[in-house]
């Protein structure tokens, strides 16, 4: 067996060890942002267009979810308990049990037709988030209008940048020196430097373009090896990408289009879950793809994840 015949048998015994199965048959409109809650064993995610927050439990198989006033783009873990939310063009805390909001900040107080996307906590326990237009009926939406920012522990707002299409996902490398982002609709996956003490960022550049047919990156997370897992909206597929080489390593195919973000979780960190959305899609689409809007584990990857950052304020 020569080097190649060998490489592809290998490829070959990795792909037959995933499993791939949609755990939350939700049809989803936008569902996005999923944190591994490990505390309870729950997966914690929004549906950014029908304006909830869900939690669900593996063990029981529960969905509960508590309904918002505006759009609701993240949602992270508070280190002292409950959550913090990137909703409409607010900063918010969110009561579960009361199932109460309280705002903390606005930001783009002048641009009336802004909202958050997707947000993250950093290792220092910082909320990042960033904006982007809303869309219109038709499903476009006024370019360059979106920013990022960061809500740090004491409440207060920085503003990174702006001139944002449409703000996605975001990770730190393990080390924590490097920052991950994602801007959709440059089709690339950027990193900066990051400064943990500060929060600053520095020396954006180009670490992954995407191909065609791997059509919108959209969510993104990170594994223990400093790999980064990208979920292609319209692509029905997550990539694993080497940053340092700008490769593609890996490729998982689901049985929908709309993939939107990612996150391990489970007890080992090495569950790979994928959010969906069925916005947009028309019912010859739902039909062709029936667990559209889903909530999916992958498993048997043989890489584990992170565990996610709560945030400190």
């Amino acid at each position: 067996m020569d080097e190649a015949e060998d490489q592809h048998v290998c490829v070959q015994m990795v792909m037959a060890s995933i499993k791939i199965e949609c755990v939350v048959k939700g049809k989803y409109s936008v569902a996005e942002s999923p944190v591994w809650e490990e505390r309870d064993g729950t997966l914690l995610y929004v549906d950014a267009s029908e304006q909830n927050v869900y939690r669900w439990n593996p063990t029981n198989n529960q969905v509960m979810k508590v309904h918002l006033d505006a759009p609701v783009g993240s949602v992270v873990p508070r280190n002292s308990g409950n959550y913090v939310l990137a909703i409409g063009k607010k900063f918010a805390f969110l009561d579960w049990e009361e199932k109460m909001v309280t705002d903390i900040t606005e930001v783009d107080s002048d641009k009336p037709n802004v909202t958050f996307n997707d947000g993250k906590a950093d290792p220092a326990g910082r909320f990042l988030a960033g904006t982007m237009a809303m869309e219109t009926s038709s499903g476009e939406f006024e370019m360059h209008q979106g920013s990022l920012y960061a809500l740090q522990t004491d409440h207060s707002v920085v503003k990174h940048f702006n001139q944002v299409d449409v703000s996605n996902g975001l990770d730190w490398s393990p080390d924590h020196k490097i920052f991950y982002y994602i801007d959709s609709l440059s089709f690339t996956v950027d990193a900066f430097d990051y400064d943990l003490q500060s929060g600053e960022i520095s020396n954006r550049r180009v670490v992954y373009k995407l191909e065609r047919d791997e059509c919108i990156p959209d969510g993104q997370c990170i594994d223990r090896e400093g790999k980064l897992w990208v979920a292609c909206y319209n692509g029905g597929r997550v990539l694993r990408i080497d940053p340092e080489t700008g490769k593609r390593i890996q490729m998982v195919k689901l049985p929908v289009s709309k993939t939107t973000s990612c996150c391990f979780g489970g007890k080992d960190y090495s569950d790979l879950y994928i959010t969906s959305a069925t916005k947009r899609m028309d019912q010859e689409s739902l039909q062709r793809e029936p667990l559209a809007g889903g909530i999916f584990k992958i498993t048997g990857l043989g890489v584990k994840g992170i565990p996610p950052h709560s945030f400190m304020g």
